[in-house]
């Protein structure tokens, strides 16, 4: 969390264990985010819109492991997937079963990303995750085909739009009912519904998300 060296066997130092903040109720009984009001059931996103998928959950408020994933996805930081999977696996484990996921499915990243990058972070935290959980993954049966631009500079119109036509279905011999949808960040949920959509015309009914960190509501 802090990237200061630890002593042996040490993953995450006290002061930075200490200052990790876990979704806590109430939250967005839709997508996980925040509330601000307990007599509150959904945040101010999902009540303006419909979201495809069925209902995804969190583990962190994003601010407090803000950095952290900054390294992961952009620093080469892979080895921070084991302890980000032990750590869903803790302490989301019990919703994850309750939906009985038959694969995790990571969302993609673009080929040229993905080669610039070197790995995808959301590849990586989901096989974490199914490690921890005896989870299947499974990453070849969306491909993203477009080069979009990042999701945070962008308005919500423009997130929707910029997802558009981005990912295509490359495989439709697998045949699942129920899925989980991993990655590392929740903003408004227009990736996890965009990836949705394709994946609802392939067939599987209940879609499921899990998110690293989510913002407020």
């Amino acid at each position: 969390m802090c990237d200061r060296v630890q002593p042996i066997g040490e993953i995450v130092c006290s002061s930075c264990r200490d200052s990790l903040k876990k979704v806590q109720s109430p939250f967005c009984n839709k997508c996980g985010k925040i509330l601000a009001d307990e007599r509150e059931e959904y945040c101010s996103d999902c009540n303006a819109g419909i979201h495809i998928y069925t209902e995804g959950r969190a583990l962190y408020e994003y601010p407090c492991i803000r950095k952290s994933i900054y390294r992961f996805k952009y620093k080469g930081r892979r080895e921070y997937a084991e302890f980000y999977g032990k750590e869903l696996a803790e302490h989301l484990g019990l919703i994850i079963k309750s939906w009985q996921p038959e694969a995790l499915i990571p969302v993609p990243l673009h080929s040229s990303r993905k080669r610039s990058r070197g790995y995808n972070q959301a590849e990586l935290l989901a096989e974490a995750l199914g490690k921890q959980l005896g989870i299947p993954v499974i990453s070849h049966i969306v491909k993203r085909v477009k080069k979009t631009v990042p999701q945070k500079k962008l308005s919500q119109v423009q997130r929707q739009n910029n997802l558009k036509r981005a990912f295509k279905i490359i495989r439709n011999d697998v045949k699942l009912n129920t899925i989980i949808i991993i990655d590392d960040i929740y903003t408004t949920g227009s990736t996890i519904d965009s990836m949705s959509a394709v994946l609802k015309e392939a067939g599987i009914k209940n879609i499921y998300f899990i998110a690293l960190a989510i913002g407020r509501g």
